[in-house]
């Protein structure tokens, strides 16, 4: 396809767009909004992702105090979806990294850059030695941003991330584990992924199995964590009930299964592979290219149907049960 004949005079535009990105300039502000606006279309993340310069200039302003700081960066998750923005945004990247704890958008930006798994240790080496107590800090927050989770699931993808997330003292696993609970889907289905990844050994020779025992060890608790958002609010017998693990005992009538599918089944994909054997049979080594007979997935599906069903039904007997109350009044 030819290339649009707008495109020098778009290259001396933004070039001289880019001259007015510093935040010491009075028309950072005007900029970084026209370069916000620029990223909004396909051709103008592509012309941004051929200019080093304009993309190391907007990292540069959103790193700062600026007025200009939040379209900037803005205008850098944007540019970050383009294949062709990876190695600029690589080069700039440290000064992105100040903002990584608390900023959802610079998390969206590493996460855009670490979709393809070759393209995961990279960011993470960008990121340097401080990696680890950086992204233990993001965890760590009272309200971790929701594009942490799909941070972390990306970074996992690499035997180097998967090393940093299983650090010996289990700081950054029980973070994980606690994000299972949290309210974004977002960060949750991230949070699944990256403790999925981290389960999944399967002909990576730098990890060890030490790490599944790290997993189940007593002081993480990871399965009934894991068990938990799969866990329904049904009723047991006496007996079964105290075989259970204390986390999943007398759950409240208000507790309910994960609603998201996909994320259901990565954790079960996750307790499989923490449960897995070790020496599974012929085949059966990575339970991930396993194929799910028919007849099975058919039933699964029909459970997860009559699963709904039942949800949708008590819904509304409760809302026709309110109704009743409040006619009364």
């Amino acid at each position: 396809m030819a290339a649009p004949i707008y495109e020098p005079s778009a290259s001396v535009a933004l070039s001289e767009l880019t001259a007015l990105l510093s935040p010491s300039s009075p028309a950072a502000p005007e900029a970084a909004e026209a370069a916000l606006a620029l990223s909004g279309s396909a051709s103008g993340r592509a012309l941004l992702a051929e200019h080093p310069a304009a993309l190391s200039a907007l990292c540069a302003l959103a790193a700062s105090a600026s007025r200009g700081a939040r379209p900037a960066l803005s205008a850098l998750v944007n540019a970050s979806s383009e294949p062709a923005a990876l190695e600029p945004l690589l080069a700039a990247l440290p000064s992105l990294v100040p903002l990584l704890p608390s900023s959802g958008a610079a998390c969206g930006v590493l996460a855009n850059l670490s979709r393809d798994a070759a393209a995961a240790p990279r960011v993470l080496r960008a990121l340097g030695p401080g990696a680890e107590p950086l992204l233990l800090r993001a965890l760590s927050a009272e309200r971790p941003p929701a594009e942490l989770g799909a941070l972390l699931c990306n970074l996992s993808q690499a035997p180097e991330g998967r090393q940093v997330l299983l650090e010996p003292t289990g700081r950054v696993l029980r973070r994980l584990l606690a994000l299972l609970r949290c309210r974004p889907p977002e960060l949750r289905s991230g949070a699944v992924g990256a403790l999925r990844n981290c389960c999944f050994q399967h002909a990576t020779p730098l990890e060890f199995p030490e790490h599944h025992e790290q997993i189940l060890s007593p002081e993480l608790e990871a399965l009934p964590l894991l068990l938990l958002p799969l866990a329904g609010p049904e009723e047991l017998p006496e007996e079964e009930m105290e075989q259970l693990p204390v986390v999943l005992q007398y759950l409240p009538p208000e507790h309910r299964r994960e609603e998201e599918p996909e994320i259901r089944k990565m954790l079960l994909e996750t307790l499989l592979l923490v449960l897995i054997g070790d020496e599974p049979e012929a085949g059966l080594e990575n339970l991930l290219e396993v194929t799910i007979p028919e007849q099975v997935q058919k039933h699964l599906r029909d459970l997860d149907r009559h699963e709904q069903e039942q949800e949708q039904q008590e819904e509304e007997e409760e809302g026709t049960h309110r109704g009743h109350r409040d006619g009364t009044r």
